[in-house]
């Protein structure tokens, strides 16, 4: 299973997001939920660091992304990490038991 934890701090705003695991549908490099979840998290921190150009650590490891921004409370920041959640939540809705999205406040 992907799990997604995103974090928010006490204004409600999100301040990053932890992506680990496998969907498990089909062997590595065939999964096309993995795909979709891989592509969607490589947008979101490249158009953050790159477009938006907010300072964030971007951190990938072996079957981990994490998405850190610098500046806690980031509005930019904060609308780039929604619509990653956004549409999680929907590939969650197609991928039904292979994408769980949690949300924690720090």
């Amino acid at each position: 299973m992907i799990r997604a934890e995103f974090y928010r701090n006490s204004a409600n705003v999100l301040t990053g997001v932890r992506i680990s695991g496998h969907a498990g549908m089909a062997e590595e490099g065939y999964d096309i939920c993995c795909a979709c979840v891989s592509s969607a998290v490589e947008l979101t921190a490249n158009t953050m660091t790159d477009v938006f150009m907010i300072k964030a650590e971007v951190r990938v490891e072996e079957n981990e992304i994490i998405i850190s921004p610098e500046k806690d409370g980031d509005a930019d920041a904060d609308k780039l990490l929604l619509g990653l959640l956004t549409h999680l939540t929907l590939l969650s809705e197609d991928f039904p038991g292979r994408i769980k999205i949690t949300v924690t406040e720090v």
